[in-house]
């Protein structure tokens, strides 16, 4: 296996985690876009949150309104974030982990919450912008005006970026609306899911489990020591892909769960200057934003959406870190 913090390991850990972060996202678009509209209190949508029958209903909605490609409304916008954030992400996860736990003396519980909460945070920082795009869009989805521009994404980047402004510090506050809610609900949200995702690999590693969920098989692979010379290595045994795809899904949920209000008010904070425009609001920062969820709805009013991201985020992380593990093991990095 090449060196963790070798150029040719940070490369192929990214191309796998930008793959796996494209999968994953492509799978649950759907309702990654009706989420987006209940969280952010679409009034075309509004009457469905909150409700069993809300996701199907508002599904069908989109669909009559603006076709099939409606469900997939600002999917250009999460591909070009989420193969470079997913990839950060990956990348960074590795890094992290390999500086924190060098051997298997140091590994903790901490750790591996650190290593995750620190590479989420990392790849948070540097997409964002994308990922305040695409909300945008996916908000503004059925005004025909965006429905028919082809280059809405850029358009849209544009929007962001000409938006008044004083300095340049103005400038990157435009891009960055709830960028303090993502950051601390980064830190739950990427933590858990790592730290959750390594539990369940030991939990089916373990003796108790090992003979139905691990992948026995050795597979020998060849290759080139510094002395010129052709060797055989063994590749460690993977989980079974039932196995690595229940640790990725209930990885998902517990991290869902655990940042779920912070992620709320976030994607109230990204629409807050569309909202402004189109009803008045003056949603603008943290606190406003918080105090206007609970007026509106109470305390359950920060889990809107909630059943429809469980829904989502099952599937979403069991394909990610499935893919993530498959192409890893492919390109010799496991």
């Amino acid at each position: 296996m090449p060196d963790p913090h070798s150029l040719d390991y940070v490369v192929r850990s990214g191309l796998a985690g930008g793959i796996a972060g494209c999968a994953a996202k492509t799978l649950i678009a759907p309702m990654d876009r009706v989420k987006i509209l209940f969280q952010t209190g679409n009034p075309e949508f509004s009457q469905w949150a909150g409700r069993m029958v809300g996701l199907p209903r508002a599904i069908r909605h989109i669909w009559l309104q603006e076709g099939p490609f409606g469900l997939l409304r600002g999917h250009s916008a999460t591909l070009a974030r989420v193969f470079p954030y997913a990839a950060i992400k990956f990348v960074a996860y590795e890094q992290f982990r390999a500086f924190l736990i060098p051997d298997k003396s140091y590994e903790t519980h901490i750790r591996r919450f650190a290593s995750g909460s620190l590479a989420g945070l990392l790849s948070v920082i540097f997409t964002y912008p994308l990922d305040v795009i695409r909300v945008q869009l996916a908000y503004t989805g059925s005004d025909p005006a965006v429905q028919h521009n082809k280059h809405r994404l850029i358009h849209a980047a544009r929007e962001l970026w000409n938006k008044p402004s004083k300095n340049f510090m103005g400038k990157l506050k435009n891009l960055y609306p709830g960028f303090g809610p993502t950051m601390f609900g980064i830190v739950p949200y990427a933590g858990v899911s790592f730290f959750a995702h390594d539990l369940g690999h030991d939990i089916f590693r373990s003796p108790y489990l090992y003979d139905i969920a691990v992948d026995k098989r050795k597979i020998k692979v060849k290759s080139i020591d510094t002395n010129g010379n052709e060797q055989q290595n063994i590749k460690r045994p993977q989980l079974k892909g039932w196995a690595q795809i229940i640790a990725g899904g209930v990885s998902g949920i517990l991290a869902q769960t655990a940042a779920y209000p912070l992620e709320v008010i976030r994607r109230r904070m990204q629409v807050g200057g569309l909202k402004k425009q189109i009803e008045g609001s003056l949603q603008n920062n943290f606190r406003e934003t918080t105090k206007s969820i609970y007026k509106e709805h109470g305390f359950r009013g920060f889990f809107v959406g909630l059943s429809i991201g469980f829904i989502k985020v099952g599937p979403m992380f069991a394909c990610s870190f499935y893919v993530y593990e498959r192409m890893k093991y492919l390109l010799d990095i496991n």
